[in-house]
């Protein structure tokens, strides 16, 4: 009788689910994206239908989470919004990740004077603030979900450097990289075929946490102006509508924020989770 082996992936799988934090993490995560993808089904009203008899109600049996200025309603913007929110999250991490695994593959492989110039220039990258450095692109780029993308992704470009590029010098002198060199292995087949499945872990990690950093920055950055613009209902553009009456009517911020907490804390729940799955030590 055959003994079944697990993959690597499998058992991470397993390990996430195992841990209490990171199963309620996935479980309202999971919530926040159907309802965000399927939106048109949870949604009351339209996206955009107002009802000017309708402005500034507060939460009640026909609009729960209230109306705004033009009577639109908010929970059904919100549904709506999480599309924007939560692509920008997603889209910035990979990309920023993806550059981020190329160039630290690149310098950790190759060493010499190519990882010094590239680690320099990484340290340069990484000394500016992060939300500074979103807001001279965003602000140089002009607005939009494309510029937002790009603006967010940068800031996540030297992390995953340093994170890839540590790895990969750990795992330089294994002996299997011997044998692909003998038996003439391109040195990219031997970077991304060979090397990057077996230091890749710590940069999903990374990518994971981000998502939901990401969805903060550019909620901020919509909230300045400088992000995706009304009438977008993305989170950060709502929080942005709301600004000059959160005195008179403060659900109209409350229930944006509160959405973007809830959902940040399920990101983080899930990413933590996902560390220690992925942590050696935990492994038989």
């Amino acid at each position: 009788m055959k003994n079944k082996k697990t993959s690597i992936w499998a058992e991470t799988l397993e390990r996430i689910w195992a841990n209490p934090g990171s199963k309620v993490g996935i479980i309202l995560f999971a919530l926040i994206v159907a309802v965000s993808v399927f939106a048109p089904l949870f949604a009351p009203y339209g996206i955009n239908e107002m009802d000017l008899t309708q402005m500034y109600q507060g939460p009640s049996s026909a609009h729960p989470f209230g109306t705004d200025g033009m009577g639109r309603d908010q929970l059904t913007r919100i549904l709506y919004g999480g599309r924007y929110s939560l692509a920008l999250g997603l889209f910035a991490a990979l990309v920023g990740s993806g550059i981020g695994i190329i160039i630290g593959s690149v310098a950790g492989y190759f060493g010499a004077k190519i990882e010094t110039i590239i680690m320099r220039v990484m340290d340069i990258w990484s000394s500016l603030p992060s939300m500074l450095l979103c807001i001279l692109i965003s602000a140089t780029l002009g607005p939009g979900f494309g510029n937002t993308v790009l603006a967010l992704a940068v800031g996540n470009v030297p992390t995953g450097v340093r994170l890839i590029r540590g790895q990969i010098l750990s795992e330089r002198s294994r002996e299997y990289l011997e044998a692909a060199e003998s038996i003439n292995c391109s040195k990219l087949s031997i970077m991304f075929r060979h090397m990057l499945p077996n230091v890749v872990s710590p940069v999903v990690v990374d990518a994971t946490m981000g998502i939901g950093m990401n969805i903060t920055m550019a909620a901020a950055l919509s909230y300045i102006g400088l992000g995706v613009q009304p009438p977008t209902p993305e989170w950060g553009a709502l929080l942005a509508d709301a600004r000059t009456h959160i005195l008179n009517y403060p659900y109209l911020i409350m229930f944006p924020g509160l959405v973007i907490a809830v959902t940040v804390l399920a990101i983080n729940l899930i990413g933590d989770g996902l560390r220690d799955a992925m942590d050696p030590k935990l492994r038989k």
